[in-house]
């Protein structure tokens, strides 16, 4: 047993690629067969390859408080109250509790307020672990069990059947094809159909059909727990902490500047008492700092953030309002964000192959083969095209009704006219459908070439056709089968979409779509938004198969130029915003799948967009609660007048430092005045304390001064 589990450590640490090998050199590599493992097996795994579920990073909170209290504007205010209670303590007086008291007040006050607004953020991994099946039917012993998915390991055997969500990565068996929607992974927008060796990936849902799969990954190796990875291990620093910092670290040294200087003067020169020197330096300390500004520019934000969600913007760290007003670039992903995420028929475009014959005819005709009940993407979009889906059923008596199955890869329908005759209509993959016409020589040429014209265009193409069943009976073959048209298949737009990227582009935020989605999909959907179609697939992302064109051009500089990628994977949208912050670029992020969560957490500000998934809205810094980006422009009007009160609040802030540090440092040299240091606590409150309360109740901004305000 020891080389055994040798062997399977060596698959989990030199990542094995066990999704593209034949079915046989899994369970060799694996060590197991159809059969499963036994209940002993699965224990030694489950302790080489860990339990099936996502790491949770457990962080104190206490810790995390106390980590709002380590900047530069709180050390000034720490050095305060240590000199207020120590070295003050001399001369025949007692320690300055008051001024004591008084910061570390301040400092619990500030402290609090950025500790609640962080909290609310809460952790984007839980979220994605909570998407994983708790349970799972597994094959061991010989028999199956219901477990949990936690214990699942490489090797085990599993049951897929509809509706549950796939609990590992897994390769299938033997049995007829699944369905699977893995839209929020891979952002493709219909669901695919696997079939037996095809590789699923956990997180996916299961749309139709019933089969086994063997595990061959779980946990964090898999396609998901990659992506939760790249979402736990990222800890973005915000341009407004930044500026914080940068402002601290001007006041610290304006302050030593000043401090040193009365040393210098008040102690060797002039032979002042000690008591009286200590509170000259306290208030440079207390005075030359401003105090209040985390609280103020907290509660700036705060009041920010209720304006925002009165737009339908719910804003989850505060932060982020400073990140969207100067937002520079956009990245989109398409699917449900730019578009519907809902296939739709542009009856402009239908070809049609029948004399006689219109698109109306041809829509008719569709949607009748078509279910009305129980129906999947193609079907909705067919019928969604009547006036009235009970059109699809009008004047007809419905006698049998061929469902879809990968092999016919079509539907069909036969039904009695109210006249008693009986027709027979059918809808697939054109391929399917041009075998059954039997005119098909004819038409061959020219149906291959509306598919390339369609597939151009990045749409998918649909095809109907017809006959008549002169013998009256469903079982009959029919008469011959009329090739009546081909109707193109597109995800379309949101109505506002292209209006959104227009007024964006006006206020200078480029944006470029980000979308798992096949190139030409992605171009055509740029076209019709008219963001351009200087589009590339993922290769050229990774330096690969680049164009001649662009092949001298280093990657940096291609993510900035072009206008989207497709094709792209969780690892792919996170590193072209991580280039694009690398570039100095202020980069926004939208998107609704778990495959977006990564590159939303990394990005400067990640806007979840309407009917997200519970992992994307945890990764974001921004939910939309209304479909569509329009409210993005309005959230960024926004943000930027917020940001230009903030701005000024600071520029005014600095200014009362440089005021204070050099009024009081004069006051106590040259007139060799003494001020309370708590008086000093006192004017730097109520100078903020003002402000707070304006922003509070607008009609009291008689109280500051407009320019200040605007």
């Amino acid at each position: 047993m020891e080389n055994k589990d040798e062997t399977l450590d060596a698959v989990l640490k030199e990542a094995v690629d066990l999704e593209n090998v034949p079915l046989e050199e899994v369970f060799q590599t694996l060590r197991c067969n159809r059969d499963g493992l036994t209940t002993e097996a699965a224990e030694q795994r489950l302790s080489i390859f860990g339990y099936n579920k996502l790491e949770e990073k457990q962080e104190s909170k206490i810790l995390k408080f106390l980590g709002f209290m380590w900047n530069p504007l709180s050390w000034v205010m720490e050095a305060a109250a240590i000199m207020a209670i120590a070295l003050a303590n001399g001369g025949g007086k007692p320690p300055d509790w008051q001024d004591f008291v008084g910061i570390i007040t301040l400092l619990i006050i500030n402290s609090t307020i950025s500790f609640i607004e962080e909290n609310n953020a809460g952790n984007a991994a839980a979220a994605l672990m909570a998407r994983l099946a708790p349970k799972a039917k597994v094959f061991r012993d010989g028999k199956w069990s219901e477990e949990e998915a936690s214990i699942l390991v490489p090797g085990d055997i599993i049951s897929i059947k509809l509706g549950d969500i796939i609990p590992a990565d897994a390769r299938l068996l033997d049995g007829d094809p699944l369905k699977i929607d893995q839209s929020s992974l891979t952002g493709e927008s219909l669901p695919v159909t696997k079939g037996p060796g095809d590789s699923i990936y956990s997180g996916s849902t299961c749309k139709q059909g019933e089969i086994e799969a063997v595990v061959i990954a779980t946990g964090v190796h898999t396609f998901f727990g990659k992506a939760a990875h790249l979402v736990d291990s990222t800890n973005q620093q915000g341009h407004f902490q930044k500026v914080l910092t940068a402002i601290g670290n001007f006041c610290i040294c304006s302050i030593a500047v000043g401090m040193i200087t009365e040393i210098i003067v008040m102690y060797p020169i002039q032979d002042r008492d000690y008591r009286p020197g200590i509170d000259n330096l306290l208030v440079l300390l207390i005075g030359g700092i401003p105090i209040a500004m985390p609280t103020v520019l907290s509660v700036t934000m705060a009041i920010g953030s209720h304006r925002l969600s009165l737009q339908g913007a719910i804003t989850k760290r505060m932060t982020a309002i400073e990140e969207m007003a100067g937002m520079d670039v956009l990245c989109s992903d398409k699917t449900g964000t730019l578009t519907l995420n809902k296939l739709s028929v542009d009856k402009n475009l239908i070809e049609i192959f029948a004399k006689g014959v219109d698109p109306d005819t041809v829509v008719l005709m569709a949607a009748r083969a078509s279910r009305l009940e129980n129906q999947d993407a193609i079907d909705a979009a067919i019928v969604g095209m009547l006036a009235d889906p009970k059109e699809a059923r009008a004047g007809i008596q419905e006698v049998h009704f061929l469902p879809f199955n990968p092999t016919d890869k079509r539907t069909a329908l036969t039904y009695i006219d109210n006249q008693g005759r009986m027709h027979r209509v059918s809808k697939g993959a054109p391929e399917q459908i041009l075998n059954l016409a039997h005119n098909k020589s004819e038409l061959e040429r020219r149906v291959h070439a509306v598919i390339d014209k369609f597939a151009e265009r990045g749409l998918r193409s649909l095809a109907v056709a017809y006959q008549e069943v002169p013998e009256g009976r469903k079982e009959s073959s029919g008469g011959p089968w009329q090739f009546i048209g081909l109707m193109p298949l597109f995800d379309p737009p949101r109505h506002d979409s292209a209006d959104t990227i227009r007024r964006a582009l006006n206020l200078g935020v480029n944006v470029k779509m980000i979308t798992g989605d096949q190139l030409a999909i992605a171009k055509e959907t740029g076209r019709r938004l008219g963001m351009g179609t200087n589009m590339y697939p993922s290769s050229s992302l990774l330096g690969q198969n680049k164009e001649e064109s662009i092949a001298a051009l280093p990657v940096d500089e291609l993510i900035e130029k072009a206008d989207g990628f497709a094709g792209v994977f969780p690892e792919h949208k996170y590193e072209i915003v991580k280039r694009l912050q690398a570039r100095k670029h202020i980069c926004g992020m939208t998107g609704d799948g778990v495959n977006d969560a990564p590159a939303l957490k990394k990005a400067d500000i990640g806007i979840a967009v309407a009917d997200a998934t519970d992992a994307a809205r945890s990764a974001s810094d921004i939910v939309l609660t209304e479909p569509g980006l329009s409210v993005i422009i309005s959230a960024v009007l926004t943000s930027r007048a917020i940001f230009q009160r903030m701005k000024n609040y600071t520029i005014y802030a600095v200014s009362i430092t440089i005021r204070i540090v050099l009024g009081f440092m004069l006051l106590a040299l040259i007139w060799k005045f003494d001020f309370p240091p708590f008086m000093v606590l006192i004017i730097a409150i109520l100078n903020d304390g003002l402000y707070l309360l304006v922003l509070i109740c607008p009609n009291c901004n008689f109280l500051v001064p407009f320019s200040m305000l605007e």
